[in-house]
């Protein structure tokens, strides 16, 4: 692509008459013309403040020679749309976010673009249409909201999640619950932990796509804000050097991406976004690589939910390149590779350090030393399912007990908050898939309702859907394939045995050949839940979620 082509000679005369009409000069005009994807808006708090950062990120195009042009995406608030129908449309959200950036880089033929995601599926949907356009392109988040205080204590969104079940459960008053929701959010920002939108966030940096501190200076920073102006004069840069996503985003950069996911336990959904990402850079990204690295991987950084810290703390121990310089001590990086700040991945942090080895710890001494996810296999999930092996207890790690199913996340919370679960029960919520659910319903509800009744220690749940970054306990997602594929997570029934072994990575059902065939033949799976629409059109092109829950 290239704005010349439209915009110079006789036969550009009528663009540059469109551009006259908006009140660009003929000198804008001559500039290259750099796409500010915004995607603002007054719904999603992590997004609500996103004109801060595309100001200056235009002020950085504009002090570097170049004409910023704005145009807007969607974004969802996945804790908004959490709990019901509504929770159908962030992951398919992603495609949309991507093609409509597309769509509007190929109309217009921008030069490059500075791409303003924060939350959760803006995140990947912009680094695929990175990677699929392939035009010098710089990712820019909005900043992680600081952490919520209460009674000398740090909560977060996931603070509020747990006390619903707690408040179910007689733990706590109706006034407590709402002093834990009036300040577990205390302002806008991505959500506080390491949850989705944070983890892709920190990603973004570690794949080289964003500058360093990306995924950890705070919204309602100075610092935000200089980093976005730099994110407007880099993209210039990587215009002139012509130096596009597919030069970054080779196999070695999602390696890179990985470790770091397994040395800081991200949100499950990684093992969804960075394959999708991976696909449209023309590679695949199979589930065994992120088994193989978290192998050898410490895990270094223990983060909300898993542990105390926040985001905010993070970065005061040196954010995302110190915890990568801690890693490369090890030889766990691809240092060579290039980014969009014109430096190697060697470069870039080789100045940063470990401020506070309470939050980063050092490889040497890492609270264990294989990564915080986990891909487990068995007759339940032959290609694949993910667990955050970090936020599980120890109790946990291993448990065997009968099924409980529910063909809907609806099913299963109501029956946990009427008590119905038992400790060593084994909650399973099927047709919840990509293409089952449609849209494959992320499920902080019944895990946070777990949590908050105590029942973390005790109860284990399985789902061909996801889970919520802020997820903890032996929430085993993504099962593959999904019962609306033919899994056998569809043919389980009440008091089937389960048995789970995360060190062993193994998740299965004790169930014979024969008896699995003869259910298998008796299954009748229940009609499309959706039928008209965007998510119905979804459903019948979304492949499984080891996939990445790719388009095809």
């Amino acid at each position: 692509m290239n704005s010349t082509k439209i915009t110079q000679g006789p036969g550009g005369a009528n663009v540059r008459s469109l551009f006259y009409a908006m009140g660009y000069t003929r000198s804008e005009i001559d500039r290259p013309i750099i796409g500010i994807v915004n995607s603002q808006n007054d719904i999603v708090p992590g997004h609500m403040l996103l004109d801060r950062i595309a100001g200056a990120a235009r002020a950085g195009v504009l002090m570097s020679g170049g004409t910023p042009v704005e145009f807007p995406a969607i974004g969802i608030c996945d804790g908004i749309a959490m709990g019901h129908e509504g929770m159908k449309y962030p992951l398919a959200s992603r495609e949309l976010i991507c093609d409509s950036i597309e769509a509007m880089t190929i109309a217009h033929q921008f030069d490059g673009l500075v791409l303003i995601p924060n939350c959760d599926k803006s995140v990947p949907g912009m680094l695929m249409a990175a990677a699929r356009l392939n035009i010098p392109s710089v990712v820019v988040s909005g900043g992680a909201m600081r952490a919520g205080r209460l009674n000398g204590k740090a909560l977060d969104f996931n603070s509020i999640m747990e006390g619903i079940g707690s408040f179910k459960s007689g733990g706590i008053t109706g006034d407590e619950l709402e002093a834990i929701a009036e300040y577990s959010c205390p302002g806008c920002g991505s959500c506080s932990g390491l949850f989705t939108a944070n983890s892709m966030n920190c990603l973004t940096e570690a794949l080289g796509m964003g500058l360093p501190y990306n995924g950890t200076a705070l919204c309602d920073s100075g610092e935000r804000i200089r980093i976005a102006k730099i994110a407007g004069m880099k993209v210039m840069e990587l215009v002139k050097n012509d130096v596009k996503p597919r030069d970054i985003l080779t196999k070695e950069a999602f390696e890179n991406a990985i470790t770091v996911d397994m040395g800081m336990a991200g949100s499950t959904n990684t093992v969804l976004h960075l394959p999708a990402i991976a696909h449209e850079a023309g590679l695949t990204l199979e589930l065994s690589v992120f088994d193989e690295i978290s192998k050898r991987t410490p895990y270094i950084a223990k983060l909300s939910p898993s542990g105390v810290h926040h985001i905010e703390d993070l970065h005061e121990a040196g954010g995302i390149p110190a915890l990568m310089n801690e890693l490369s001590r090890r030889g766990l990086l691809h240092t060579e590779l290039p980014t969009v700040t014109g430096r190697t991945v060697g470069e870039n942090i080789a100045q940063a350090f470990v401020r506070d080895s309470s939050v980063i710890k050092s490889v040497d001494a890492p609270y264990r030393d294989h990564g915080g996810l986990a891909i487990l296999r068995g007759n339940l999930a032959p290609d694949g399912a993910v667990v955050k092996e970090s936020a599980v207890s120890e109790e946990m790690l291993k448990h065997t007990g009968p099924a409980v199913c529910f063909n809907s996340e609806d099913e299963a919370v109501a029956a946990i908050w009427d008590k119905k679960i038992k400790k060593g029960d084994v909650i399973v919520i099927r047709y919840e898939g990509p293409r089952g659910g449609p849209g494959m319903r992320e499920m902080l509800g019944p895990t946070s309702s777990i949590a908050g009744m105590g029942l973390d220690k005790d109860v284990a749940l399985l789902t061909d859907g996801r889970f919520s970054g802020a997820s903890r306990g032996a929430s085993i997602g993504h099962i593959s394939p999904e019962a609306m594929n033919d899994g056998l997570i569809g043919l389980l029934q009440d008091g089937d045995i389960i048995d789970i072994d995360i060190p062993a990575r193994s998740l299965s059902a004790r169930l014979s050949d024969d008896e699995i065939a003869k259910r298998r033949a008796a299954n009748v799976k229940p009609e499309p839940r959706v039928k008209t629409g965007y998510l119905s059109r979804y459903a019948r092109l979304v492949q499984s979620a080891n996939t990445g829950a790719i388009l095809q």
